[in-house]
């Protein structure tokens, strides 16, 4: 178990912690949970970082990886859609698409072939992980512990505009990049 392996499992297990955090009764727990969430995905930069940089790429990695943060932001896209703050026919697609893109990943690995996460897939991930920090910071602009951004943060027509870019944007590319992975795996669907 090497080491940007133990990163993918420790963000497996803050993924439980920001759940529970969420909805713990605390004046700070969106705070909490937020930070928890930054600190999980940064966790996914980072391990792919040192597997390649010390060639400590394995199959393992190649797998559990992307299912970790598939995990990270089905729970958070679903505690915000189950807090009203993001609707949640949004969540669904989102979803669709992780568990759509699962499926090909299962079907290559039933034909001996591992497949890693793509480009695309990278930037739909910074960009669902902006999405669900701009949410929650909000939520947490209402908190003691970040309660200095409420003034840039507060509910208003530019606050709305960016949140409303940020959310369809990262649907969009979502979907997108879930359709070009199947494209370039068609391969996989010959006998179909």
């Amino acid at each position: 178990m090497n080491l940007p392996n133990k990163l993918t499992l420790a963000r497996l297990v803050l993924t439980g912690f920001f759940v529970a955090c969420f909805y713990l009764p605390w004046a700070n727990s969106y705070s909490i949970a937020v930070i928890i969430f930054g600190i999980a995905s940064y966790t996914d930069y980072l391990d792919g970082k040192i597997a390649r940089d010390r060639n400590l790429v394995t199959n393992f990695g190649k797998l559990f990886d992307p299912l970790a943060d598939k995990i990270l932001i089905a729970a958070a896209f679903i505690l915000l859609s189950v807090d009203k703050t993001i609707p949640s026919w949004i969540t669904i697609a989102i979803l669709s698409r992780e568990f759509f893109v699962t499926g090909i990943r299962q079907i290559a690995a039933g034909q001996g072939a591992v497949l890693a996460a793509e480009k695309l897939g990278k930037h739909k991930m910074v960009w669902q992980i902006i999405t669900v920090l701009f949410f929650m910071l909000t939520a947490a602009s209402n908190e003691p512990l970040f309660g200095f951004l409420k003034p840039v943060l507060a509910p208003s027509a530019v606050h709305d505009w960016v949140g409303g870019f940020i959310i369809y944007f990262t649907t969009a590319l979502t979907l997108v990049s879930g359709f070009s992975y199947f494209w370039k795996n068609r391969h996989l669907f010959n006998d179909a």
